[in-house]
């Protein structure tokens, strides 16, 4: 409401349309960005320091903002953005960075498209009631998982053992947006979002070096092109692209904002394509239309729900922390 009691003015249709390709495209160059990254860089050690600095950045703007006593945070707010942190930094970026020193930029994205399915399959888990309809279209997406896990479906130089790494980090991702709506996390999105970044990364930064990174770490062997993409993703893929999602949250239907879950992994296919010359079979093509299509469905079917106020349900799960 402004100061007349009069609800604030929508905002015109053309800045929403750019915020959504703001994040479709900068989300979606994300895994790319990783890939560049790792090729001159220790996986768990450049994913924990990158969201380390896009969280303190983001912190130390609500704290010049706001002032000391709106960021503070409890012990248990802290213990629960480490838990979350941990999940999203560590398990799921960490797991896709490790990966991608083998795995192409757009195969991991293909994957990682899976995480709104496994998100159903918690909260099913959790006693909640999903839809016959979504439950249907999450088992039409695991389909499209299978395909593009078997021989022929995955590009020639990833394993089945990559492959399922990537799985895990999916998965792992899916744990941590799941949870992070039942953990005590600070109920400002900007706040959570800072201090389970900043945890996550400090705790990835952890383990990377108790895994003997540091011995792999050298900076006279990082190349310009790995560099660039460790800006890139700091600035632009998390601070550009978390703030144009915050602001769609804010000004745009849940069920619009929603759909970057499957925009994100066919820009991301195309972008492997363009710039690294990633191979893409039929097979995998398949696959992925069948995993994009579930998710798209899922997607809408829940924000329609939510919507209609119908069930036990919740809409799409946002993840707290920027990719």
């Amino acid at each position: 409401m402004d100061e007349l009691g009069e609800p604030p003015a929508a905002p015109p249709e053309w800045r929403v349309w750019l915020a959504l390709w703001t994040v479709y495209i900068v989300w979606g160059s994300t895994y790319l960005g990783i890939r560049v990254v790792v090729e001159t860089a220790p996986p768990l050690i450049s994913a924990g320091a990158r969201f380390s600095a896009a969280g303190l950045l983001v912190y130390a703007f609500l704290l010049l903002r706001h002032g000391r006593a709106r960021v503070r945070l409890s012990l248990r707010q802290l213990a629960g953005a480490s838990v979350v942190g941990a999940c999203l930094v560590l398990g799921g970026n960490g797991m896709a960075s490790i990966a991608e020193q083998t795995v192409p930029s757009s195969f991991a994205a293909l994957i990682y498209a899976s995480i709104p399915l496994w998100i159903v399959l918690l909260r099913a888990f959790a006693g909640e009631r999903p839809s016959s309809a979504t439950l249907m279209g999450v088992a039409v997406g695991y389909l499209g998982l299978a395909v593009l896990l078997l021989p022929g479906g995955r590009p020639g130089e990833v394993t089945i053992g990559w492959a399922l790494v990537l799985c895990a980090g999916a998965f792992a991702w899916a744990i941590g947006s799941f949870y992070s709506r039942q953990l005590p996390l600070p109920d400002d999105a900007a706040l959570a979002t800072a201090s389970t970044t900043i945890c996550g990364g400090v705790i990835a930064l952890a383990v990377g070096f108790v895994a003997g990174e540091g011995s792999e770490l050298d900076f006279g062997a990082l190349s310009t092109r790995s560099l660039v993409g460790f800006v890139y993703l700091i600035l632009i893929g998390s601070v550009v692209g978390f703030s144009a999602y915050v602001w769609l949250l804010k000004n745009a239907p849940i069920s619009k904002v929603a759909t970057y879950a499957y925009v994100n992994p066919v820009v991301a296919l195309f972008l492997g394509w363009l710039i690294l010359s990633e191979e893409i079979r039929l097979s995998s093509l398949v696959g992925a239309a069948v995993v994009v299509a579930s998710v798209a469905f899922v997607v809408t079917r829940e924000s329609a729900d939510v919507a209609a106020g119908e069930g036990n349900v919740a809409p799409p799960a946002p993840e707290r922390v920027p990719r």
